[in-house]
């Protein structure tokens, strides 16, 4: 007969085991590369945002900005001569980037075991799938797509608009919001499209805003 798991009441609760292994992904991301770390930053403190202007519960809210805080780790594996590259992606060095929120899961799936992890795994995986059905890694589409995915997905896609990389000055909001507005519907969720137009102008800019349940202050400190 199985047993149902624990269900935690707050991050605290977390094994420190947990806690430390989850602090070392993001240390090593950092390492690996700062640009991704500081995306992940900001993606999971806008998700999590949006997931409260939604009416999310405060407890959906923690799992929806730890999903997006985790969501790009796959990037890790991702060589440098496609992660960094300056220029435009070719067929074969888009199939291998596209391969990122896989190994973003294989990542964090030692953690699973874990309720609070394993609740995790359906935003990391499906980050990247479209309502239309023409994203990726399995073309989910519609409902189908986690709610917890369609609004990383959100909060992703503002910030890799509006933040400047080598080969691109990061673009103002204004035309963020008409890009997002443009393709709700088909590639993100009207309805959370909606939501966010109407929150984000509200929320500021980002403070060094990662979870204080989750994120020990060394570890800020070092970050």
């Amino acid at each position: 007969m199985s047993h149902p798991k624990p269900v935690l009441a707050s991050l605290d609760q977390l094994p420190d085991w947990a806690q430390m292994a989850s602090q070392a992904l993001l240390e090593g991301l950092r390492l690996r590369d700062p640009y991704t770390y500081g995306h992940c930053r900001r993606v999971g403190r806008n998700a999590r945002l949006l997931a409260r202007a939604a009416g999310l519960s405060e407890w959906e809210q923690k799992k929806v900005e730890h999903a997006a805080l985790f969501h790009d780790l796959g990037k890790i594996g991702i060589p440098d001569r496609i992660l960094l590259k300056p220029g435009k992606l070719g067929e074969d060095e888009i199939t291998i980037i596209r391969e990122h929120p896989i190994k973003s899961v294989e990542i964090i799936q030692p953690l699973a075991k874990l309720p609070f992890f394993e609740s995790l795994i359906p935003g990391v995986l499906h980050h990247h799938e479209r309502i239309d059905g023409c994203g990726y890694p399995y073309g989910l589409s519609g409902d189908d797509i986690p709610l917890i995915a369609r609004i990383v997905l959100i909060a992703d896609t503002y910030d890799a608009m509006t933040t400047t990389r080598p080969y691109r000055k990061g673009l103002g909001d204004e035309f963020a919001y008409r890009e997002l507005k443009k393709f709700a519907g088909r590639q993100f969720d009207a309805h959370l499209v909606k939501v966010f137009l109407q929150a984000h102008p509200t929320w500021g800019k980002l403070d060094d805003e990662l979870s204080d349940e989750f994120l020990s202050g060394q570890f800020r400190r070092a970050a």
